[in-house]
């Protein structure tokens, strides 16, 4: 299961990295060849970062390549680092659930419910932040995993 949520994370980033890439690329050239800024390009590519930061974090927490001070954990063998990675997967379980999904499921809510759009897209914001929670999900789903998984690693 966690090897088709890794893929299908993948195929989102680098399809949305190429978007990205493309949208910069129009605001460049109608900007600078055209010389008639496109009214969207800006928000797009931010709108674009938030995603790619939100699922990228999700995506990096799944591998274990976020950033961490592990000087503590180096030192440790046997149970005692179960122990303290089980520890540190049930913080940043329970920052993802709390911070992430209930804050973030407030977010998008109150965007929807305020039918908050966006200036140039005319895009419900909800829509937008609606990847804080999800992410939040799959971090959560990760951090369980890794806590479950890590005896076989050892």
């Amino acid at each position: 299961m966690r090897e088709k949520i890794d893929k299908v994370i993948e195929i989102l980033l680098v399809s949305i990295m190429s978007i990205l890439v493309l949208d910069v690329l129009w605001q460049v050239f109608s900007r600078y060849v055209l010389s008639a800024p496109s009214s969207f390009t800006d928000e797009l590519a931010g709108f674009l970062l938030i995603w790619v930061g939100m699922l990228g974090a999700a995506y990096v927490a799944g591998k274990n390549e976020h950033l961490a001070i592990d000087l503590m954990l180096q030192k440790m063998k046997g149970v005692k680092k179960r122990r303290m990675q089980t520890f540190i997967n049930t913080l940043v379980g329970l920052f993802a659930l709390f911070v992430m999904v209930f804050g973030g499921s407030w977010l998008v809510y109150t965007r929807f419910y305020l039918n908050v759009k966006s200036a140039a897209l005319a895009l419900p914001l909800g829509y937008v932040y609606l990847i804080v929670p999800l992410s939040g999900l799959l971090i959560i789903y990760y951090a369980i995993d890794n806590s479950l998984n890590q005896n076989i690693e050892e």
